[in-house]
């Protein structure tokens, strides 16, 4: 019984071998990485140089330092977008948009949230992108009063100019109007690039857009569980955050199938 017992074992640690191989190449497929747009870097790596806002990515980033400086003014030349489309975007307001396009150029740890799109000036883009309740609510919360014509700021404009401009027709209408709650911000403005969520920052369950460098990157440990749920269920997107007693169920089906058999062979040799 006893060669067996081993056969066994060695069958199980194979077959277990196996798995974790296979898993190990989907989290590296999903992790510290940069998308495939416009201005992003094809690997995320150390830049000295990144200016001001961008700087908590200096690390490790998928942003150039011309890129990082671009973010910053008024009239970027990164898309040609123009924030004063209804007057002057007040600095506390525009603050959290420098902030936004920061995180979206630089960050290495959007990986789970990058989704194929067929456009003209980018192969991918984010979608769904937990961002902490915190980060939401005050970016909504520093712009409520500034004026805004539109609820998605990816389409629909007048670029006649080569800048956008609000279309034929619209209004220009407090942020509050446009957008009740800070959910409705941050879900439409750029077309479900973020979900809004209940998490918060140092939860290790939602993307930060503001973080002290000097604490390390708190996305990095977020995109891990990310990328884990993503494996381990393919309609991960569409669930809640689990309850600790969850996870269990969470884990890769030949995981679960091997685990009866690990006690089998654990306890057979225990016996022997």
């Amino acid at each position: 019984g006893l060669a067996m017992r081993m056969g066994a074992g060695q069958a199980l640690l194979m077959l277990l071998a196996a798995n974790m191989v296979v898993v190990a190449a989907t989290k590296d497929s999903l992790l510290n990485i940069c998308m495939d747009a416009k201005h992003h870097k094809t690997k995320p790596g150390p830049e000295g140089m990144l200016h001001d806002q961008c700087a908590p990515w200096k690390d490790n980033a998928c942003c150039t330092a011309n890129t990082s400086s671009e973010a910053h003014k008024d009239q970027s030349n990164l898309y040609n977008f123009n924030w004063n489309h209804c007057g002057l975007m007040p600095p506390k307001c525009k603050r959290h948009f420098i902030q936004d396009t920061c995180l979206y150029e630089c960050s290495p740890n959007l990986g789970p949230w990058i989704d194929q799109v067929d456009s003209s000036w980018r192969r991918e883009r984010i979608l769904h992108v937990p961002l902490c309740q915190e980060d939401c609510e005050e970016w909504w919360e520093d712009c409520k009063d500034y004026d805004t014509c539109k609820e998605n700021w990816h389409q629909g404009w007048n670029w006649a100019t080569g800048t956008n401009r609000c279309p034929w027709g619209s209004m220009c209408r407090p942020f509050s109007q446009v957008f009740p709650h800070p959910k409705d911000l941050c879900e439409k403005i750029w077309s479900n690039s973020y979900r809004y969520t209940r998490e918060h920052r140092g939860s290790g369950l939602c993307i930060q857009m503001w973080f002290d460098p000097a604490q390390g990157n708190p996305n990095v440990v977020v995109a891990k569980y990310y990328a884990w749920r993503k494996r381990s269920s393919p309609t991960w997107m569409d669930e809640v955050t689990p309850e600790p007693n969850q996870v269990l169920c969470a884990l890769p089906w030949p995981a679960l199938l091997l685990l009866p058999l690990a006690l089998v062979v654990a306890i057979e040799g225990a016996g022997g």
